[in-house]
């Protein structure tokens, strides 16, 4: 029987609860399953949440936030970090303290702004401490274009758009910068600024129209394959690849917007990849 050298590595994801299960730490921690790594969950705010809208919200209060970054922390510790849904400024700043505390290792911010059903979930006053106090600490940086544009106040209706944003996203701290451009009609494309290496990653129109929580399960996919020590292209790339596996085999969830499925058989090359953690 093989025995494995190590346990598998473990990665945390500091956001908020999705009670549908589509996205949010439900997403990510489906996610990190699903990439032989182990999960844990800082929970920020709980939403009432399905397929067809955000109902509800309430915010975690920020001394139980903090108490859960430390007591994962001090015992299970994470080779990789994820940010999601940092709802108010407090929170943002407590956030930063903790991680820098702690010793931060690979950080992919996913600076949630909107659900998918267009419910606010970022406070106007939070925007400049993610920005300023977060971002700076970001291995990876993932927006869509609404958010890419929010950070840098560029309108981006194009590649060069995309570019000059990426490039002032880079300025503020991120080691690496994705701009997710599937939204827009004739790009279809992400954008990856890499130190001065700038790659376009074409990405076929999504197969399907469930594509609940794509945003949280790409920047989760990333931490996870930077715990498995993918170089981060290769982390992105190869999290592109899982998220358009989960796409092409998403199923029906609900009357409104499906999620992508997390545990669709993974593509030859990731399990080749992170190896031992597959499940056979």
């Amino acid at each position: 029987m093989h025995h494995p050298a190590t346990n598998p590595p473990h990665v945390m994801t500091i956001g908020g609860s999705d009670s549908g299960a589509g996205s949010g730490v439900q997403a990510d921690l489906k996610t990190f399953a699903a990439l032989g790594t182990y999960g844990t969950s800082i929970l920020t705010a709980v939403t009432a949440q399905n397929t067809r809208e955000v109902a509800a919200i309430a915010e975690v209060p920020e001394e139980i936030v903090i108490a859960q970054i430390d007591t994962v922390a001090e015992d299970i510790g994470a080779q990789a970090i994820k940010t999601g849904m940092l709802g108010n400024r407090k929170l943002i700043q407590n956030v930063v303290d903790r991680l820098e505390a702690w010793g931060i290792p690979h950080l992919v911010v996913d600076p949630v702004m909107v659900s998918g059903s267009g419910v606010p979930l970022l406070a106007s006053d939070a925007l400049a401490p993610l920005r300023d106090e977060l971002l700076p600490l970001a291995a990876v940086v993932t927006a869509n274009l609404d958010e890419a544009s929010a950070l840098t106040g560029i309108d981006l209706t194009s590649r060069s758009q995309m570019e000059e944003a990426a490039r002032a996203l880079r300025e503020m701290g991120p080691s690496v910068v994705v701009i997710e451009g599937g939204q827009m009609e004739d790009l279809k494309a992400d954008l990856v600024m890499n130190g001065d290496t700038t790659e376009w990653l074409e990405a076929p129109p999504a197969p399907t129209p469930n594509a609940h929580g794509a945003g949280c399960t790409l920047s989760a996919a990333i931490a996870a394959l930077l715990a498995h020590d993918c170089e981060p292209f290769e982390a992105i790339r190869l999290a592109r690849l899982y998220l358009t596996n989960a796409l092409e085999h998403a199923y029906r969830v609900g009357e409104g917007l499906s999620p992508v499925n997390h545990f669709a058989p993974l593509p030859e090359e990731i399990a080749d990849r992170i190896g031992q953690w597959t499940r056979a």
